[in-house]
């Protein structure tokens, strides 16, 4: 090959496919060294195919050998200025009567013959003089460069993309498959999945679009990367891009929800300087930024809450348009129950669920929304829960319980150690009384105690577990499941029956993660299941194991 045509090789090849120029002259090297093993008859063929299932593991063993000592028998080098190139014989050193490759290896005998100092394991090289390696050779010389090229380019795409995950890109759709969208990004093909895609936004090919890079997957034929542009990152980075304030830091974006329709989202921020309002920065004059935003996203609707550290009034700014009476935090259960006007109602939970979903995502909250009626009646059942609790605990009658709730004490551990003082102060009550009251209750809440210290406990392993609370936890080890052994054991039928709060996907997720350790060697788990290895997530299996 003519030093100049290898130079301008490299020089172009480099330039379109945005490689460095060492890579191409690695290419082109080993492509010449293919060319001249082909015309000398050193090159190593494949393996014949296994007549029998008992040769694969013999094939796969002379493959790998194969594979290993390919590259090895010719060596070519090309000086990266001029062009030049000299190619050399290789053999390698072996002992004497251990030659089984003698277009590769060389006795120990013979080694010193033509270097005196040779040793096992040293590499002899020839000059070989420039030959016309022919039409034949030359084709697969070209089939190495592209094959080098196409390495080179997937090793280039996961070095620029790795560790990006997360960050906004921007791309040109190249065109449609199936429904999902490949797209252009920075000379790598990225995929759009249908699924990620905002409805009613009709991508066509040529069309600019900005995503969030969610994944860079290393596959046998080159790198997936994953965009996606329904993901609530997607739309904070929006807000970061197209308000100055919050792209410098001076406004944060607490948190972003958004209606898998496409519809409607919600984003909570905060301002770091008392001077500046961070709704009226992000929403811009006369809503030019918020409608900027909106746009890129199909003209979906974004409510922007203020967020606040107290959560009564961050949840009422959530449940904006809608009025809020009062709410109850359930704190322990992470729920709360929000009391709106009748004319209210609809507006606090929204076409479809829609906005108190939004809320829920945003604040962290399970909603409640109910009427002050509904309100009124569930305040009522709870009552008449925690009376009739105290009226068992404390062996008193319905009268006695009832003034003991009306007047805030609704557990033992409210009149134990609560101020005796209050308790005497109650009309209806004498000191005979509130001793009794008081010596029942101290009795009910040591039984209490050394019933607890009877219950079993969840062990560590099984509160660790990804999605595990400790209320189901609990749960499960009234039940008798303690650890991941006695889990790993239950099926997702006989999960659910001992444990009817848990969902089912995550009873089966449960049962999966307790289950790893059986497989650990085969990477697979309960019914089939493959567990992947990078997120120790196992796959649901299509059937109840």
């Amino acid at each position: 090959m003519d030093p100049k045509e290898i130079l301008m090789i490299v020089d172009v090849v480099s330039r379109e496919k945005d490689l460095e120029k060492e890579i191409i002259f690695q290419a082109v090297e080993a492509a010449l060294a293919t060319a001249i093993r082909k015309h000398q008859g050193r090159d190593v063929g494949r393996p014949a195919r296994a007549d029998s299932p008992a040769d694969a593991a013999a094939m796969e063993k002379a493959q790998a050998e194969i594979d290993e000592k390919r590259d090895f028998g010719v060596r070519v080098a090309i000086h990266r200025r001029s062009g030049t190139h000299q190619a050399f014989n290789q053999w390698e050193v072996v002992a004497d009567g251990e030659v089984e490759f003698p277009e590769r290896q060389l006795s120990l005998a013979d080694a010193t013959k033509r270097k005196p100092d040779a040793a096992i394991g040293d590499v002899i090289e020839e000059a070989i003089p420039p030959v016309d390696v022919g039409r034949i050779a030359t084709q697969a010389a070209k089939q190495v460069i592209m094959q080098k090229i196409r390495e080179a380019e997937r090793l280039n795409v996961v070095r620029k993309f790795n560790g990006r995950d997360g960050d906004m890109v921007s791309g040109v759709v190249k065109r449609l498959d199936r429904g999902d969208a490949i797209v252009d990004i920075e000379g790598a093909e990225a995929i759009l999945r249908k699924s990620a895609m905002i409805p009613r936004e009709g991508l066509r090919p040529g069309d600019r679009v900005r995503a969030i890079l969610t994944e860079v997957a290393p596959q046998p034929r080159g790198p997936v990367l994953s965009l996606d542009r329904v993901c609530p990152q997607f739309l904070i980075k929006l807000f970061q891009l197209e308000v100055p304030e919050a792209g410098d830091g001076l406004i944060e974006i607490r948190g972003a929800a958004r209606d898998p329709g496409g519809h409607r989202s919600k984003i909570a921020v905060h301002s770091n300087d008392h001077k500046v309002d961070p709704v009226g920065a992000c929403v811009g004059i006369q809503g030019s930024r918020v409608q900027s935003v909106s746009g890129e996203i199909a003209g979906e609707r974004v409510d922007i809450v203020h967020w606040s550290d107290d959560p009564s009034l961050f949840i009422k700014r959530a449940l904006t348009p809608a009025e809020v009476r009062s709410l109850i935090l359930n704190e322990e259960t992470n729920e709360v129950d929000v009391v709106v006007e009748e004319e209210q109602l609809s507006r606090a939970i929204g076409s479809g669920g829609q906005n108190v979903r939004l809320a829920s995502q945003l604040t962290g909250w399970e909603i409640n929304i109910l009427t002050e009626e509904e309100a009124g009646k569930k305040a009522e059942s709870e009552s008449a829960e925690v009376r009739e609790r105290l009226r068992k605990q404390l062996t008193i009658d319905e009268d006695v319980a009832e003034i003991l709730v009306q007047k805030g004490y609704t557990t033992l551990d409210d009149i134990v150690f609560g101020d005796r003082a209050d308790l005497l102060a109650i009309d209806e009550f004498d000191e005979a009384m509130v001793d009794n009251i008081c010596s029942r209750a101290e009795d009910g809440l040591l039984a209490q105690v050394a019933a607890d210290k009877e219950k079993p406990k969840p062990a560590q392993e099984l509160l660790d577990l990804e999605g595990m609370t400790p209320r189901i936890a609990g749960m499960l080890a009234a039940g008798g499941v303690t650890d991941l052994a006695a889990l790993a054991e239950f099926a997702v039928d006989e999960l659910l029956e001992l444990c009817p709060e848990i969902p089912e996907p995550d009873a089966r997720v449960f049962i999966m993660l307790a289950r790893e350790p059986w497989f650990a060697d085969s990477e697979e788990g309960a019914d089939g299941a493959l567990i992947d290895s990078a997120t120790r997530r196992p796959s649901p299996p299509a059937e109840t194991p």
